[in-house]
């Protein structure tokens, strides 16, 4: 494998995009593959190459970085119609940072091994701006032998990496509770608000009091200047949640074990997403409650 990996980002939205530039501006050749042809034209304004398909980008990489909803689409993307196994080297690297099941990372693993294509299996977390930045937090599992190769790439996009394991799906796991944490404390956060400004609280007040108080968490801090500010520009969108949490519930219920918190966060963003909410910043969850005055911007009225 070259001295410097070749790398490629497949799922150039907001998180791919950032992963991507992170990519340029550590010195990668780096290409990128999505169905939006307004995505590819930003990676080619920031200086990486589009390519029009997996199987072309195939075989000009050594790493790709799946930046895509699920584990399906991971699928698709490797092993569907032009799909990228078709055309990757033997010894290449498949980073799937998609959120999904672990039974579904270490089933696409397994069919990878067999073509001699390695994988790891990191789920991302930290948001665009960190992830424009090159500071994302990884949760990493796969062999010792494959990260030392993909450890120049891997520091290129991110701050943190956690090693959670030789074998593909802790990594997944992991994320699975990050998710769980993270769609609560955002629903919680949502709900606390309406709460607040029903009873008469003045939104910026209640904030500015909550951050400094023992009821402050990230999300409260990071989601709710977005209800004060009435702006429900997606950062992260309801339907996020509605699919992670959904995924979370799933996989405990098949294990029986009762997530009780988790499933009214997940009625929560699911009753958004039903009232046409579903493309909106997630902290627009909080348009569920009736009958208070939340802050409007004039571009989302």
């Amino acid at each position: 494998m070259a001295d410097r990996l070749r790398a490629g980002v497949i799922g150039l939205g907001s998180m791919g995009l950032g992963m991507a530039t992170s990519l340029i501006r550590g010195g990668f050749d780096t290409l990128g593959c999505d169905i939006n042809a307004e995505a590819l034209e930003r990676l080619a304004a920031k200086g990486g190459q589009p390519v029009a398909s997996p199987a072309e980008m195939g075989g000009r990489v050594d790493i790709v970085f799946l930046v895509v909803v699920n584990a399906a689409q991971m699928r698709d993307v490797l092993l569907g119609a032009n799909g990228l196994a078709s055309t990757l080297s033997t010894g290449s690297i498949v980073v799937g940072c998609a959120t999904a099941a672990p039974d579904d990372v270490i089933a696409l693993a397994a069919e990878l091994a067999e073509k001699g294509i390695d994988y790891l299996d990191i789920p991302i977390s930290g948001g665009s701006v960190k992830s424009a930045a090159g500071e994302l937090t990884l949760m990493a599992s796969g062999p010792s032998e494959v990260f030392e190769r993909a450890q120049p790439a891997l520091d290129a996009i991110a701050a943190t990496i956690f090693r959670l394991g030789e074998a593909p799906g802790q990594g997944s796991q992991v994320k699975l509770v990050n998710q769980l944490l993270a769609g609560v404390h955002i629903a919680a956060a949502a709900e606390a608000m309406a709460y607040g400004i029903k009873s008469g609280c003045d939104p910026q007040t209640l904030y500015d009091v909550i951050t400094k108080s023992a009821g402050n968490s990230w999300m409260f801090e990071n989601r709710v200047p977005h209800i004060i500010d009435g702006d429900y520009t997606p950062r992260s969108a309801v339907d996020i949640f509605v699919k992670d949490l959904g995924l979370v519930h799933d996989t405990a219920r098949a294990e029986r074990f009762p997530l009780p918190m988790t499933a009214q966060a997940l009625t929560m963003f699911s009753q958004a997403s039903s009232m046409g909410h579903g493309r909106e910043d997630d902290a627009g969850v909080v348009r569920i409650f009736p009958g208070i005055d939340l802050p409007t911007q004039a571009a989302n009225d």
